[in-house]
């Protein structure tokens, strides 16, 4: 399979709406599937208003528009991917997650498919091997918000021939988006330096050697951040934050990894970040306010 048509997506939710958003742009036919019928609705609904707004700013012409959403459908079904040439897993960053979907998955796709995933730290060689097409698959790691973010991650396992990574290129070239290759090692390049400044800035919370509003504001002013990092937590997801420092701090092992009390309590307590109404910073009144 050297020539993607169609592009399934397993997951309507942020980053699944994200790319399936600019898959369409680019001129490929989309599938978005997720487990209820109500998600996929919303998630094309996302998209819709996404495209709208880009539309209202003066970055896409109507009629662009127009064509880019009629190439998008909903999957009702796990077979319905059965069209699809380049399928990506979408989904939470929960490695038993990820092995459940690929378990029901992989029978239902075209044995020529490449399956991706564009999980953000989890191992492409773990992953690639609970599939029945190690060969056929890779990380394809965009970054949030997939519209706006120039940048993808491209990630080979072990197993990954060399077809698979320059099909995967050729697509994200399509999609006029930048691409680093990364080895297949614990959250690759970008959130092997991000998270642990966002665990830091955390710790720096936790210890009392600054206020939320005065971390953000330094980093901001005194970094030139566009936002601060206890903001950009929140914006990640508190949850998604610590699954990632976990798996840097399971996978390589060193102390400097190990995540904050302080994330893993905002994380039980619920207080996830923007999408739960609470994180670093408390989202339910007209302004965020600062929570501790």
């Amino acid at each position: 399979m050297s020539r993607i048509g169609t592009v399934g997506i397993v997951g309507a939710g942020q980053m699944g709406g994200g790319i399936a958003h600019v898959s369409a742009l680019a001129g490929y036919d989309v599938l978005v599937y997720d487990i209820s019928s109500d998600r996929i609705e919303k998630g094309l609904a996302t998209i819709s208003g996404n495209l709208a707004r880009q539309v209202s700013s003066g970055k896409l012409d109507e009629q662009v528009r127009k064509e880019a959403l009629s190439r998008i459908s909903g999957a009702q079904s796990m077979s319905d991917l059965a069209a699809a040439d380049l399928v990506i897993e979408a989904a939470t960053e929960d490695e038993t997650v990820k092995r459940k979907i690929y378990a029901e998955l992989c029978p239902q796709l075209n044995p020529a498919a490449i399956l991706a995933t564009n999980t953000s730290s989890i191992s492409i060689t773990r992953l690639a091997a609970q599939t029945d097409r190690p060969e056929r698959f890779i990380g394809i790691h965009f970054m949030n918000p997939v519209p706006v973010m120039k940048l993808v991650e491209l990630v080979r396992g072990i197993a990954t021939d060399d077809q698979t990574f320059e099909t995967a290129k050729a697509y994200v070239n399509a999609l006029e988006k930048t691409i680093t290759v990364s080895e297949d090692f614990p959250a690759f390049i970008v959130n092997r330096i991000l998270l642990p400044m966002i665990n830091e800035a955390i710790y720096t919370l936790y210890e009392g050697v600054g206020s939320v509003e005065a971390i953000d504001t330094a980093m901001r002013l005194g970094a030139n951040h566009p936002m601060g990092p206890l903001q950009l937590a929140d914006f990640i997801g508190l949850d998604t934050c610590l699954s990632i420092m976990q798996v840097l701090h399971d996978g390589l092992s060193d102390s400097k990894y190990r995540p904050c009390p302080l994330l893993v309590k905002y994380v039980e307590a619920g207080w996830l970040g923007r999408k739960a109404g609470r994180g670093f910073y408390d989202y339910r009144g007209e302004h965020p306010v600062p929570t501790r």
